[in-house]
């Protein structure tokens, strides 16, 4: 039923597709979590903890969905969260995930594991860019990210909070996943029966971390799981001093993701944080964590009018948007959401998921009775 991506209508349709298209290891490498992936499965199913109360007779002929946060003025109130490796999903990778981005007028996010360097990227878009940084152990590198983002003219930074270690995929563990892929019985079995992708991964352009490979060889040449890579690689010592000083080296808008108390996201705003990014890594860290959706509410309200909100997670409908853009979000953002797109079909992919998600949410605030996110309000909603 999903050979096509035109026969995909959701994201659900583009896990499936995806599913077929992807080697095994690739695919649980994008849809698996942490530990019983107890937390992955709250983080969307969250969002039915409540419902939506619509207003009608509301004069809505004119839909205005746009939004700026970070600074930022994007045309959706969701926009394509930073996350790693994206070729070896499809040989296009970051760059058609940018490209797609930019046709909707939303932001994209790339990872310091990105497989796009940070100058190709800023040379092939002018869309907001938001650059995700992982902090190292290795000082120098983190520097280096820094400055090449600053010279490359990226909007805004985010330093990801909540890798202290890597989380337990076990996923990973069953399917023998590393980066790069070694070649073993059973991954070979799986390339043997997914051609075209195996094509693309040994004849296109070699795999790399296009932003680490000069200063770490972990993850360009020398094999390793991204758990091992989280605990042996990132500075698992940084604290709240740690997050100031990179703050005050970038000093433009500067975010902090994997916020997930109030207590955090007064902290945030106490080192100069202009965002806070409520997310919890997809489930792929700590199992059994609150979802974002489940948090927002008291996070807004503890910081919503010193900072914006972003909610990280789960998304899948845009009525996933309107709920957390009713509790006080200025945005969403997700990764799972065009991740699976882009594995069924590349740039083309991700413009029909950015597609579908973009008359969901203006249908759905039709529906609402609402012209303008900014109508959106508690009031829309009633918790069960």
């Amino acid at each position: 039923m999903f050979g096509s991506i035109k026969n995909c209508n959701n994201v659900k349709d583009f896990r499936e597709l995806a599913r077929k298209k992807l080697p095994s290891p690739i695919f649980h490498y994008i849809d698996g979590a942490a530990d019983d992936e107890i937390t992955y499965k709250r983080n969307t199913d969250a969002f039915d903890t409540c419902d939506l109360v619509p207003n009608v007779l509301a004069g809505v002929d004119e839909i205005d969905m746009s939004t700026t946060v970070m600074g930022q003025k994007i045309d959706m109130p969701l926009y394509c969260a930073p996350t790693a490796l994206q070729r070896l999903f499809h040989y296009e990778g970051e760059i058609g995930v940018a490209k797609a981005a930019e046709k909707f007028g939303t932001m994209f996010g790339i990872s310091s594991l990105g497989t796009a360097s940070i100058e190709e990227i800023s040379s092939l878009v002018s869309t907001p860019k938001l650059f995700q940084l992982y902090v190292h152990k290795d000082q120098g590198l983190n520097n280096d990210l820094i400055d090449r983002c600053k010279n490359s003219n990226f909007e805004a930074m985010a330093v990801t909070v909540d890798t202290a270690v890597g989380g337990n995929r076990e996923r990973d563990l069953q399917t023998g996943f590393t980066i790069p892929m070694k070649l073993n019985l059973n991954s070979a079995l799986s390339f043997a029966t997914h051609p075209s992708w195996a094509f693309n991964y040994f004849t296109k352009p070699k795999w790399e971390l296009s932003n680490l490979k000069n200063h770490i060889d972990a993850g360009t040449s020398v094999m390793t799981s991204i758990g091992d890579y989280f605990t042996q690689m990132l500075d698992n010592s940084l604290d709240w001093k740690g997050v100031e000083n990179i703050n005050k080296k970038w000093g433009k808008q500067f975010a902090i993701k994997g916020i997930m108390s109030v207590d955090d996201a007064k902290k945030a705003v106490d080192v100069g944080a202009t965002c806070v990014m409520v997310s919890n890594h997809g489930g792929r860290q700590l199992d059994g964590a609150r979802s974002p959706f489940d948090q927002l509410a008291e996070i807004v309200e503890a910081v919503g009018d010193k900072v914006d909100v972003v909610c990280e997670g789960g998304i899948r409908r845009g009525t996933h948007v309107l709920k957390a853009l009713s509790l006080g979000a200025k945005a969403c953002s997700g990764g799972r959401m065009y991740l699976y797109a882009l594995a069924a079909g590349g740039q083309k992919g991700v413009e029909k998921s950015l597609s579908n998600l973009r008359n969901e949410i203006q249908r759905d605030m039709k529906l609402m009775g609402v012209s303008n996110i900014s109508q959106l309000t508690q009031k829309n909603l009633r918790f069960r």
